[in-house]
């Protein structure tokens, strides 16, 4: 009986950092799978698409500045980028609030975001593509451009147990 326990321990340590157990509620796929296509704007109004971040793994987070859940989990997303953020990931908060990019510039500066680019979809299109049954939801995308998995609900994303798991894709390719 020993022994079993023993060579269980064993196999729980040699496990490699890709077996990071994922989070409560994150919902992981057997395999990654595309990513529709969706389109935004920056805070300059320029269009941009996931294809412009590629080849880094991205944690897209939907949200709006209406949704209570959402405008709690921001600091955490905000904290996220500042540790983890750079050449090979980057935290996209794409806001859903058709009142423009005016609205979430002011909610960034109520909250003191300082490590997020401001992406905005007004039209709402990007939520219902990506099959969003709510908000906030938060997909975990490889280099590729492939949904590893989501999110649906809010998390705190700056824990480390949610940012070791972010950290074992980053040799995804």
């Amino acid at each position: 009986m020993l022994a079993l326990v023993l060579f269980g321990a064993l196999l729980a340590v040699a496990q490699p950092a890709s077996a990071v157990e994922p989070p409560q509620d994150f919902a992981v796929h057997e395999a990654p799978v595309p990513v529709p296509e969706i389109s935004f704007e920056d805070a300059d109004g320029q269009p941009k698409t996931l294809a412009d971040f590629h080849g880094k793994v991205l944690l897209l987070n939907i949200w709006a500045t209406w949704c209570a859940p959402c405008r709690k989990e921001m600091p955490t997303l905000d904290r996220l980028q500042a540790k983890l953020g750079g050449p090979d990931f980057e935290v996209i908060a794409l806001s859903m609030d058709r009142g423009g990019p005016d609205i979430v510039k002011k909610f960034f500066a109520e909250i003191g975001v300082e490590h997020l680019a401001l992406n905005i979809d007004t039209t709402g299109k990007a939520m219902f593509t990506l099959g969003a049954l709510g908000l906030p939801m938060t997909l975990l995308i490889d280099r590729e451009g492939k949904e590893i998995g989501r999110l649906i609900g809010p998390a705190e994303w700056d824990s480390p147990e949610m940012m070791a798991f972010i950290r074992s894709h980053f040799g995804a390719n």
